[in-house]
């Protein structure tokens, strides 16, 4: 029987007491393996460029380098890795910051381990871990943004452009699959060649990639935002 690969995560926070705790979190989960653990930012960005995990799970305030700026430089040296913040605030102009330096998403300090595990499942399966208003949010701030010129054509396939609009609308997999009358296996499919073809590692940030190219725009997603 084909073993399933395990998703590798990097624990990254200054506190050993909320690294042990995190890591006791993750160890029971059969399908997730924390492979290093990390005391400080440059110390996070040195581990993710050597051992390339699929999700780093970064507290904000650390010394040396604090989450932002590691996940920049995280980001630049290994865009395929997923950042998951762990953060204390859930101010919305903060976690736009977050977003803009890279982040797949934010998670705050109060959830449970198990919502933990499974921010780390959602993000590496496309599916969000965004509030809907935080994507609404993205979207209106875009207008004032400049956009670099892309021809989505060129970047996109016409049903990749479609899927990247309907998660710009804040539908999961499976409400895509839906409308577009397609299997959710199908879905994460055309997202896999989306984040591939963008340079990302997850909806959020194929999202925001979307809109500084102009892919995604207020106007082919009022509709929903209405809704």
């Amino acid at each position: 029987m084909e073993t399933r690969k395990k998703l590798t995560v990097l624990i990254a926070d200054d506190h050993p007491l909320v690294r042990e705790a995190l890591r006791q979190a993750l160890d029971g989960e059969e399908d997730m393996e924390v492979v290093a653990e990390a005391a400080d930012g440059e110390q996070a960005v040195k581990l993710a460029s050597e051992l390339k995990p699929d999700v780093a799970v970064m507290d904000i305030v650390m010394p040396r380098l604090n989450g932002i700026e590691a996940t920049r430089k995280i980001k630049e040296i290994a865009p395929d890795i997923a950042i998951l913040i762990l953060t204390a605030y859930d101010d919305d102009e903060y976690v736009l910051g977050l977003l803009d330096a890279g982040a797949a998403g934010y998670l705050l300090k109060s959830a449970r381990g198990r919502d933990l595990a499974g921010a780390i499942r959602a993000i590496k399966s496309g599916e969000s871990v965004l509030h809907p208003k935080i994507i609404a949010k993205l979207l209106k701030r875009a207008m004032v943004a400049p956009v670099k010129e892309h021809k989505a054509s060129e970047i996109l396939s016409e049903r990749e452009s479609e899927i990247l609009r309907l998660v710009a609308m804040g539908m999961s997999n499976k409400e895509i699959a839906e409308r577009l009358f397609l299997s959710e296996r199908t879905i994460k499919a055309h997202l896999t060649n989306i984040f591939n073809k963008l340079n990302v590692a997850s909806r959020s940030e194929a999202i925001v990639k979307g809109l500084q190219w102009g892919l995604v725009t207020l106007e082919n997603t009022e509709d929903k935002l209405r809704d």
